[in-house]
């Protein structure tokens, strides 16, 4: 018998003991009930009570509303399983009888599953403390979405206040047809970066733009250059995305303003595809601020985001190799690098190995009726991650959390 055997036989027993009704009212709870970055008050004390009744010792206020639980089991190796807790400001249009009773806020990205997920697999582990030795370290992170969470956390000592990790875990909710847990060997996700940019003009009346240096034109043309930069600077077997999300400028129709706002963010898979693209940026943007004749050079200011995430191959392996004994050979396959970006890693100290995958969750009947013959056409079609129609199958639930243990399960000691 393999270890993924005995782990996969091991995790079946624990999963005995869960209750789905439980489940699905705590993920429906949660739903209802969406918060902010750093505004996860509500979800922090949600997870909080149930660790601690679950025999954690437990820490709140981590990088002001994060949540860290510590259960020590004897001798062995310390594992920590991290979830996300924010939602994002979007406006929900499921449907859903739990639909969000937030206005404008939604969780859009499933991190709602993410919690609940991980306070029933912590719950799950703690039921099941006697096939295990080892320290688990149960991590609910704010703020993933837009302030930075796990920087937050690492500044707050996260790993000086708590066992320091020998392996971190995480997983997280995908589009695709329910039943599937795709893992990527090494490099799984991009790195991230904000530009944000000022085009410094000459303001003045509508009716005399000969007197001024229009701003609103100028960084309409650093928009339809920037498209540009991905097509015909960087080599086609490269990834590269650049997308200008926020433009700003002006207060009334007849008043050409004194300056323009971009926000760009820019997503790559390489560092040297990521200095090229962001060179390319600042040309751009002051190549047409001087051929506008702008009185004032412009301001590029980089903001750096969150590094790639690059899976531990041989952990992954593993790991992938409990969920293919544990949900069938077929349910685990490689998805492949995509353009999303994660903080997870930064919750891994240097050298600390860490695996991160994926949970499909789209219901049957919304694949099936998903216009496409191929896969990708169907996946492009389907609701997926901060669209306002994102809602995860309930069927989910259970497996979620199951994967979660047994990948802790693999990691921790035995008895």
């Amino acid at each position: 018998m393999t270890e993924a055997d005995v782990v996969a036989r091991l995790t079946r027993e624990i999963a005995s003991g869960l209750k789905p009704g439980d489940l699905e009212a705590f993920y429906q709870d949660l739903h209802r009930h969406p918060e902010l970055s750093f505004q996860e008050h509500r979800t922090a004390a949600k997870l909080a009570a149930r660790l601690h009744a679950a025999g954690y010792e437990v820490t709140e206020g981590v990088a002001r509303t994060g949540v860290v639980g510590v259960l020590a089991n004897g001798d062995g190796p310390v594992v920590w399983l991290r979830g996300d807790m924010d939602a994002l400001p979007v406006h929900e249009a499921t449907g859903l009888a739990y639909a969000s009773t937030v206005a404008g806020v939604m969780h859009a990205c499933g991190h709602d599953l993410h919690i609940t997920w991980l306070a029933a697999a912590a719950e799950a582990l703690a039921a099941a403390r006697e096939a295990w030795s080892g320290t688990l370290v149960v991590v609910g992170q704010p703020a993933e979405e837009a302030e930075g969470g796990a920087a937050a956390m690492v500044a707050d000592g996260v790993h000086a206040r708590f066992p320091r990790p020998d392996v971190l875990l995480g997983q997280h909710v995908a589009p695709g047809l329910a039943g599937f847990y795709p893992h990527t060997p090494g490099p799984t996700l991009a790195a991230s970066d904000d530009v944000d940019v000022v085009v410094h003009g000459v303001g003045g009346h509508g009716s005399r733009p000969e007197s001024t240096v229009d701003p609103v034109v100028t960084a309409a043309y650093i928009v339809t250059r920037l498209q540009t930069v991905v097509s015909r600077e960087i080599a086609a077997g490269e990834s590269a995305v650049l997308t200008v999300g926020r433009f700003h400028a002006g207060t009334q129709p007849n008043i050409i303003p004194a300056e323009a706002r971009l926000a760009l963010n820019v997503r790559t898979q390489d560092t040297r595809v990521r200095e090229r693209v962001l060179t390319a940026i600042r040309r751009v943007v002051e190549g047409e601020c001087a051929a506008a004749g702008c009185p004032v050079p412009p301001e590029v200011i980089v903001v750096p985001g969150y590094p790639n995430t690059v899976n531990d191959p041989a952990l992954d392996g593993e790991i992938a190799a409990v969920h293919r004994e544990l949900f069938g050979a077929h349910t685990v396959f490689d998805f492949g690098r995509t353009m999303g970006s994660e903080d997870f890693s930064l919750l891994a100290p240097q050298g600390v190995p860490y695996d991160y995958w994926y949970v499909t969750s789209t219901p049957a009947d919304v694949w099936e009726a998903a216009p496409g013959e191929e896969l990708r056409e169907k996946f492009d079609a389907v609701p997926g991650n901060h669209s306002p129609l994102f809602a995860p199958d309930p069927s989910v639930l259970a497996p979620g959390v199951l994967t979660l243990v047994s990948a802790a399960l693999s990691r921790l000691g035995t008895p």
